[in-house]
């Protein structure tokens, strides 16, 4: 496959599928927009296996139609025809002296080789591609990382190799333990990934050729001029649902596809999402707090996981970063506080500036489980009672009384249970709620989800095993390196991490704790769709946990009854914000 002829267009100098070799000899192809002048520019650079030249007009329509609809910011001001899933527009970036490189990863668009994701061989490709990019003629040497997802994955997971060209990068909901944030929610596998393995990758694998889509810029095949057998396509990709299946614990697997915390040390923004249960938030909160740099910030927002990286507040928040770091402005952004919060109220978003994460000022306010009312009340059961569901059904509400003032809720969750099964085992789907005062569900439009709750959390009781170096009050920390089995019958204490969110909830409202043995549904029906997603949204997105061979009903179908009283006190502990004075 050759490389394309450099050429001006849109007031940029574009050269497609320039070739940069891997260490095994293996060439990738990535798309370069530049500024027509001369340079040097420092370099935004993504990579990634979305195929660069899909564009996000033609791969993912709904999401596409619903984001310019309601914020036409986004599309104002460019032509949108270089517009990408999850990577920044050239047009809004090449004009402030910014080379842009888009990397197709191992296997995917036009670059050739066997797909594996997450795996140390494409972070090598990542650190390499960055190294390239880095001593290219028209670069400063300056190289910064930006996108959302998958691009922003992986950047924690090259960071922790420290190229030397990398100066900064930005992390827009970018999860990072491959095993608590993606494939296995407190143990239980997501089939997430195997789902999104089908629509999102093998539909842009490099090979497809004549079979796939062409670019609307190019008129080129955007998987390659060579077309491949379906046999030849399934030979140079894993079979990625499976494998994941094959690792239920926290093994080298998923450690090799996770960041090394302490060998982080690149100045960052980690921007998380509140509504994105599931999949992104997490990681975004947890490199904020545990990654080694010192130059480090974090953002949370709301609405579509994919909006606000394009919208104008997104883009002004990610150019005063690198304008600081890869071109040495002095626009203020040592100042910027260390943490930006949009605090989601029922109907608002409301822009705060805080110091730290989690905040300081925070109330550590336990609910305690009255499971003779089910209730959420302020003291512990004075004597034993208990409350039994059917794993297979939709659990136990424990709803508290209407609050007397208006109460924030911003930060991590955790809830501490006692519990027994009538198996060897029981998952636990717990869903923070709020109910308005005539008792109707508050829920949002999450990342994913137009009906997401508050929040949520996971755990398989078997997985209950705490590390008790990086366990905190608010943030339990399993280890998910052994199984505890249950004995029927037997009572223990699980505790559950809920994942961070925000909301302020008027006084009237009641909060309520769920606890289920299945995924958390808001109605059985709701006929809400996107094009890149196999299943209808019900509440939790795609990310759903229903793979019979990871929970077979023998074990994970029988009665679950939660515990409460003397030496089992069970509560949920929630983050209560005062105002700042």
């Amino acid at each position: 496959m050759a490389s394309r002829k450099s050429e001006l267009r849109d007031g940029m100098r574009i050269d497609w599928d320039v070739p940069i070799e891997m260490d095994d000899g293996l060439v990738l192809r990535a798309d370069v927009y530049r500024p027509e002048r001369e340079g040097p520019f420092p370099v935004i650079l993504s990579y990634g296996p979305y195929a660069k030249g899909l564009a996000f007009q033609d791969g993912y329509p709904s999401a596409w139609q619903r984001m310019v609809a309601e914020h036409p910011d986004v599309a104002h001001g460019s032509t949108n025809k270089y517009q990408n899933w999850e990577v920044v527009d050239p047009e809004k970036w090449v004009p402030d002296g910014y080379a842009c490189v888009r990397v197709d990863s191992r296997g995917a668009g036009r670059s050739p080789g066997h797909i594996d994701h997450f795996s140390p061989r494409e972070t090598k490709d990542f650190y390499l591609c960055i190294e390239w990019a880095g001593v290219q003629r028209w670069a400063s040497g300056k190289v910064g990382l930006n996108g959302i997802s998958y691009y922003g994955i992986n950047q924690w997971h090259v960071a922790s190799l420290a190229p030397p060209h990398l100066a900064a990068m930005c992390i827009w909901e970018g999860a990072a333990d491959w095993y608590r944030d993606m494939t296995h929610h407190g143990g239980i596998l997501s089939t997430f990934w195997a789902n999104w393995y089908d629509m999102q990758v093998k539909t842009v694998q490099y090979g497809l050729g004549q079979r796939g889509p062409r670019s609307r810029v190019t008129g080129e095949f955007v998987c390659g001029d060579e077309t491949l057998s379906d046999r030849e396509l399934q030979r140079n990709r894993c079979d990625f649902g499976d494998d994941i299946l094959a690792h239920p614990l926290d093994d080298d697997y998923h450690k090799g596809r996770s960041p090394v915390w302490d060998k982080i040390s690149v100045p960052f923004l980690s921007a998380a999402n509140w509504g994105g249960q599931g999949l992104h938030p997490r990681g975004n909160f947890e490199g904020f707090v545990r990654a080694a740099s010192k130059d480090k910030w974090l953002e949370a927002h709301g609405i579509e996981h994919w909006t606000h990286f394009y919208t104008d507040y997104g883009i002004g928040l990610q150019k005063r970063f690198f304008a600081y770091y890869l071109k040495g402005e002095k626009n203020g952004w040592d100042r910027q506080p260390r943490v930006q919060l949009q605090v989601r109220h029922i109907d608002r978003f409301v822009e705060r500036h805080e110091a730290e994460w989690p905040i300081a000022r925070t109330r550590w306010t336990k609910y305690h489980l009255d499971p003779a009312h089910h209730a959420l009340v302020p003291g512990p059961c004075g004597s034993a009672a208990s409350t039994s569901y059917d794993a297979s059904g939709d659990g136990v509400t424990f709803l508290s009384a209407p609050l007397e003032h208006e109460t924030e809720i911003t930060g991590p969750l955790a809830a501490r249970l006692f519990v027994s099964s009538s198996t060897t085992d029981a998952d636990l789907f717990l869903v923070f709620r709020v109910f308005s005062p005539d008792m109707r569900e508050v829920v949002f439009m999450g990342a994913i989800d137009p009906h997401t709750p508050v929040a949520q959390g996971w755990l398989r009781a078997s997985h209950r095993k705490l590390d008790a170096r990086l366990s905190t009050e608010y943030r339990p920390y399993h280890t998910h390196d052994e199984l505890q089995p249950l004995k029927p019958g037997e009572v223990v204490q699980t505790d559950v991490e809920i994942w961070p969110t925000s909301i302020v909830v008027p006084a009237g409202h009641r909060l309520a704790l769920t606890v289920r043995g299945k995924d958390y549904e808001w109605q059985k029906s709701t006929g809400a769709r996107l094009s890149n997603f196999k299943n209808e949204l019900r509440g939790c997105g795609p990310f759903l946990h229903d793979d019979p061979r990871d929970r077979p009903a023998a074990v994970f179908g029988g009665k679950v009854t939660i515990h409460a009283g003397p030496g089992r006190e069970s509560y949920v502990l929630v983050p209560a914000v005062p105002p700042k004075r």
